[in-house]
């Protein structure tokens, strides 16, 4: 405690005693409003237990970023991080390790509204995306990488105004991990603190001034109280495995993630505790259609189930709903020329037979993409007989059992597959206009039944930033303190252009790091 503290009557803990954490804050003597009520001893510590300037919470793209950012203007920077050592990265480690860069920023800025119609950002918050999404290469040169343009994804809309200005860029011949590789040597060349296994579970703020002082984390099992000198930034990610949310926010009875387990909508309670406003919660990357095993907690993704040219979709009713080779454009499918997530007539199961079966692994697996190939190495085996073995694909010498097994009225299934080889015969899809060349019969006994589960390979939801990545509160005014920047609280309100997340998750990670960097120290 410094002399000066000391003459002003203010030692540490009571410093500490009229901080509250969450959103019940009272005043902290020195900071807001005198006179206040203490709260009780047990809700607070009687001293920090860890501090810097900056704290970083998540530590994925978006988090290395504003991380690297801070720490490269002089900030002290403590990175908290969910996930156990060997799985931090966050969906940026598990996406194929492509960014979108657009370019010029006005026919960028065209390109973003159109994609996001009514749910677009106000004019402000696009004219920066486009202009610090168009500098990442500068930025990714400076820390050591390489990046190289991709075909893939550029542009993914191109009907669209403004599609001219998609540029992706990543390395078509060692994309996986490349980019978080390249992040995570620039945070570990740096000597920034990483708390693994230490999730932040609240922040501390100020009753009066509203400022954020600090994050209760969990570390050990333990609560720990972490000041936050400048100010804490939440790039925690999304809520793609948490149920209650996906039932809440996108109307779906359940879903699963197709890349990092550990986002569980934790960033979007802290912020909500302390006044923030939300928004695009409705929105998502997905959902896809991909197998789940029961007790594994990510799904199996990309690419979609079986080759679909032997192999049909049936809905809860028993009957096909929709063309099973239609170009879905993350998550989303043109619906009479409107962009809208697929339906999800639950439960749902993918229909094939033998000939299907032994056309090769059910998922083939692309080795730069998602939870299941990139971190837990999962290899599906080559005639699908282990997984059949397991449970996870149910076998059945006839049609009518199988709808049995899997609680499908078996006359209903058996006139779907029938109807649908009539249409192969034909060389037409009366039904759903599925191209002729992929019309192959279910003929081949057995028959095979594995279930479809939504998948979400991230949500874009959650506190609403503004320009300078700060989270506003429900009357647009800035949570002093506080920033984000990634898919927590994503820009993207309807359609999104492949690698925008993570090109996101470093545009703005940087503006979160630079502008928290800035503050003045409070204590």
């Amino acid at each position: 405690m410094s002399e000066k503290e000391t003459k002003k009557g203010l030692s540490r803990r009571d410093f500490i005693k009229s901080a509250v954490v969450g959103a019940g804050a009272v005043a902290v003597a020195g900071l807001g409003a005198t006179g206040a009520k203490a709260i009780p001893q047990s809700a607070v510590p009687g001293k920090w237990d860890a501090e810097a300037d900056v704290v970083v919470v998540g530590y994925g793209g978006a988090g290395a970023a504003a991380a690297i950012t801070a720490h490269d203007a002089g900030a002290k920077v403590l990175l908290l991080e969910k996930a156990p050592l060997g799985h931090e990265g966050g969906n940026t480690r598990v996406s194929g390790n492509m960014w979108f860069s657009p370019s010029p920023v006005d026919k960028a800025i065209t390109y973003y509204n159109a994609m996001s119609g009514p749910y677009a950002a106000p004019p402000e918050m696009v004219r920066v995306w486009a202009e610090e999404m168009g500098k990442i290469n500068d930025w990714i040169i400076s820390i050591g990488g390489e990046p190289g343009k991709l075909t893939i994804f550029s542009p993914e809309y191109p009907e669209l105004p403004g599609s001219e200005s998609v540029r992706t860029y990543g390395n078509p011949t060692a994309m996986h991990e490349r980019l978080w590789k390249l992040l995570k040597a620039n945070v570990d060349k740096r000597g920034i603190e990483v708390w693994y296994g230490s999730p932040g579970k609240e922040l501390i703020q100020d009753c009066q001034s509203k400022e954020i002082l600090g994050v209760v984390a969990e570390k050990a099992g333990s609560k720990t109280y972490i000041k936050a000198k400048k100010a804490v930034v939440l790039t925690c990610g999304g809520f793609e495995n948490n149920q209650e949310m996906i039932r809440n926010y996108l109307h779906v009875p359940y879903g699963y993630p197709r890349g990092t387990p550990y986002n569980t909508g934790d960033g979007i309670k802290m912020a909500q505790k302390v006044g923030a406003d939300l928004w695009h919660m409705g929105n998502a990357v997905g959902p896809g259609l991909d197998f789940k095993a029961p007790e594994l907690p990510y799904a199996f993704a990309p690419p979609q189930v079986v080759a679909r040219k032997n192999c049909i979709f049936v809905a809860k009713d028993g009957k096909r709903f929709t063309d099973e080779t239609q170009e879905v454009r993350h998550g989303k499918e043109n619906f009479h020329g409107v962009w809208s997530p697929q339906p999800m007539p639950l439960p749902i199961h993918a229909i094939f037979d033998e000939t299907a079966r032994l056309g090769g692994p059910v998922y083939i697996g692309m080795v730069v993409m998602g939870w299941c190939r990139v971190v837990e190495h999962y290899s599906w085996s080559k005639d699908n007989s282990v997984e059949i073995e397991k449970g996870w694909i149910i076998k059945a010498d006839t049609l009518s059992e199988v709808a049995k097994k899997i609680g499908r009225d078996p006359n209903v299934l058996e006139d779907t597959v029938k109807r649908y080889n009539q249409y192969c015969v034909a060389g037409k899809d009366l039904e759903f206009g599925r191209p002729a060349d992929s019309l192959l019969p279910l003929k081949t006994p057995p028959y095979y039944a594995m279930e479809q589960t939504p998948t979400f390979t991230n949500t874009q939801g959650g506190p609403r930033r503004n320009q300078r990545a700060q989270i506003v509160d429900t009357n647009g005014d800035p949570i002093p303190r506080l920033y984000s920047a990634g898919e927590l609280g994503s820009i993207y309100g309807n359609c999104y252009n492949g690698g925008g997340n993570v090109g996101e998750s470093m545009a703005f990670g940087q503006i979160a790091g630079r502008n928290a960097s800035a503050e003045k120290q409070w204590g």
